[in-house]
């Protein structure tokens, strides 16, 4: 994930630094849950609130619809593998 773009903003819930980081995801799908751990983000140095770029929430998109395929009931997966 290229951060470099991204070291300079403030968190536009509380005005602290956005600074590089990972967070966990997690998706109720109704018939299941996904818990995607390690995911890199920018996450607020103040408040904790946390931003997935673009081509993250994409490969996100695709494990989420992967587990619902497979018809997985609880999945938890990490980015760092």
């Amino acid at each position: 994930m290229n951060t470099k773009n991204y070291q300079q903003q403030t968190c536009y819930v509380c005005g602290g630094t956005m600074k590089s980081g990972k967070t966990t995801f997690t998706v109720d799908f109704g018939t299941g849950v996904v818990v995607i751990r390690e995911v890199p983000a920018m996450v607020c140095s103040q408040c904790g609130m946390d931003w997935i770029n673009d081509e993250m929430a994409e490969r996100i998109e695709k494990m989420v619809t992967d587990a619902k395929e497979k018809h997985s009931v609880v999945e938890i997966l990490s980015m760092s593998a």
